[in-house]
């Protein structure tokens, strides 16, 4: 008779103040822009050393340097925040590359549009804290076409091109406790 083993569960549970999660779009041409997210919350789920990460982002929480225009990113132009609150992020799979990379497959939805993304990055392992917790952290990257999720305004310019770049950078640096 054989005895099955149970599965080894560890849940990670985000901590926002040693976390961010911003993005980067080129603008203008000439410049990378930058803003960030205030509000969001993921957990992280090891199963026997499989990884899995949900997450959420409010879109009202969004940081930017101008209050017009955080408004303006709100707005159906962009989010449309008062329609979909939130962006989300399912992972697929999670792995290593031959570069020893983190790889991060997963679903994002934002204006409530559901793509495939790939982040790359990297993770560190689990490591006691001084204060008698256990930590461990992930950095992500990757590159959307935000067009695909609804995010299509743009403006030319007078002499060609337009104000914003369809590709934006997703930059998200996640540090969890366990739970």
């Amino acid at each position: 008779m054989t005895t099955a083993s149970q599965p080894i569960t560890t849940t990670w549970r985000v901590d926002a103040v040693h976390s961010t999660v911003g993005f980067a779009v080129k603008h203008m041409i000439v410049s990378t822009f930058r803003g960030r997210f205030e509000t969001y919350d993921a957990t992280l789920v090891d199963v026997d050393d499989r990884l899995a990460i949900d997450g959420w982002v409010d879109v009202s929480s969004i940081v930017v340097k101008d209050p017009d225009l955080a408004a303006h990113l709100q707005s159906p132009e962009f989010f449309d925040a008062a329609t979909h609150p939130q962006l989300r992020f399912t992972s697929t799979d999670i792995g290593v590359a031959a570069d020893g990379s983190t790889v991060v497959n997963g679903e994002l939805t934002i204006k409530g549009r559901t793509r495939p993304v790939r982040a790359t990055g990297s993770a560190t392992p689990a490591l006691e804290d001084p204060f008698g917790g256990v930590r461990r952290g992930i950095e992500l990257e990757a590159i959307v076409d935000r067009r695909e999720y609804g995010l299509e305004w743009n403006l030319p310019l007078p002499k060609g091109g337009v104000a914003l770049d369809n590709d934006v950078r997703l930059l998200v640096n996640l540090e969890f406790t366990r739970v």
